[in-house]
């Protein structure tokens, strides 16, 4: 069978540790035999990145920005130990925060669903998307470990030198600790209109949820913009889709999605996000389970795991040790970025091959061939463990039965 031809390059970033041994075996057994597949290619893993000081990161994003659409493997975001290990210069941001940064995008967290895998909820049905203001928040934040009784002000300052605000956040009578964090109308605006089109582009309802009774200026603020840009750009095509935007406080939101059947996108500031992105998988399954998508506002797509490398795994494929590593999230990011390229492209050929290896997965899975961990949740009589290349392999034998 000839290979499918595709005419842009996907920007390819590789990675980490267990995720960039499983980012090889996909290549090797569920693309190149049936893609003459083209990338720019970016190495992403940390020895590289301390070799250009963190610039190929910069050079990642922005070539994301050229082609319109790239796939990820998940990255180390080093601490100390981190630092110490592979001896870095420093100790570098998030790769996902520096290119979150450079496109202005917002990241959807989708869990992968079927039938033998029930989520914790009974009443989820549906898969839940959770849509992350990855911006500024506390992961921007200013902090402060007061050593001693002192006074802690908040002061704003304009471009002229005019004191706006000047006022005490508190006297301190004792240690403590002190935060301050900011956010832009313009990236809350591009989150906005990010949540609103992959609404209508999905065909499902959009929940949003801050604190604003608390928050007075900072929630309401965020409240504010997506209602104002909803009636103004977007109401009128919600309603001739039949689907609703929803706003809630979020702990009414929490109480609400418990109870719901699931089949929405719920979009959250950056750290109830980041928390209720890890809540959603779990209760689905796990986050090997979990898609992520960055998608910016001018329509650029970045594809990758929602987990991180799986460091246990890594350090036993090192000593030599057989691994059973769930690579769904891995092969989704990959498919969905060629499902984009090839509807960006106008190439069917590449759809079909992303919808077909997905099912071919998912297949595999439900005919009782999956990794470990999945072997501990599916509802089914007969299962067999596999380990990590062995499940990839069988997932081709799977597709090709498919395909013919």
């Amino acid at each position: 069978m000839a290979k499918i031809q595709m005419r842009t390059p996907l920007v390819e970033m590789d990675g980490d540790e267990m995720t960039r041994i499983i980012w090889a075996m996909i290549k090797e057994h569920l693309i190149n035999p049936y893609i003459d597949l083209k990338t720019e290619y970016y190495d992403l893993g940390l020895v590289k990145r301390d070799e250009t000081d963190d610039r190929i990161t910069v050079e990642a994003a922005e070539a994301v920005k050229k082609y319109g659409v790239g796939v990820k493997c998940a990255t180390i975001t080093p601490n100390a130990q981190r630092v110490t290990e592979y001896n870095l210069k420093k100790m570098y941001k998030s790769p996902n925060g520096t290119i979150r940064a450079i496109l202005d995008g917002t990241v959807f967290r989708t869990p992968i669903t079927m039938d033998c895998l029930k989520p914790s909820v009974r009443s989820w049905n549906k898969p839940i998307t959770i849509a992350r203001h990855a911006y500024g928040d506390i992961y921007k934040c200013t902090e402060y470990r007061v050593p001693t009784n002192g006074k802690a002000e908040i002061k704003f300052t304009d471009e002229n030198g005019n004191v706006l605000f000047d006022e005490t956040v508190f006297d301190f009578k004792c240690p403590g600790v002190l935060m301050a964090t900011y956010n832009k109308d313009d990236s809350i605006e591009s989150f906005a209109h990010a949540c609103f089109q992959f609404a209508l582009a999905t065909k499902q309802d959009l929940w949003f949820s801050t604190k604003d009774t608390i928050s007075k200026k900072y929630d309401h603020t965020f409240k504010d913009i997506f209602q104002k840009i909803y009636d103004e750009q977007y109401k009128a095509r919600f309603e001739e889709l039949g689907i609703t935007y929803f706003y809630t406080l979020i702990d009414d939101a929490v109480a609400r999605v418990i109870r719901s059947n699931g089949g929405f996108i719920w979009a959250c500031k950056n750290y109830d996000g980041d928390v209720m992105s890890d809540m959603v998988a779990t209760a689905f399954g796990s986050l090997a389970m979990m898609t992520s998508v960055l998608c910016s506002p001018d329509g650029n797509f970045e594809y990758e795991a929602a987990h991180g490398t799986v460091t246990r795994h890594y350090y036993k494929h090192l000593e030599g040790e057989k691994t059973s590593t769930n690579s769904m999230a891995t092969l989704f990011a990959w498919t969905g970025a060629l499902r984009k390229r090839g509807e960006l492209d106008n190439i069917p050929e590449l759809v079909k091959y992303a919808d077909d290896m997905e099912a071919a997965s998912l297949k595999t899975i439900e005919n009782g061939f999956m990794t470990k961990d999945l072997a501990l949740l599916a509802d089914l009589e007969n299962k067999t463990v596999l380990g990590t290349e062995e499940f990839i392999i069988k997932v081709r034998e799977t597709y090709d039965a498919m395909v013919g």
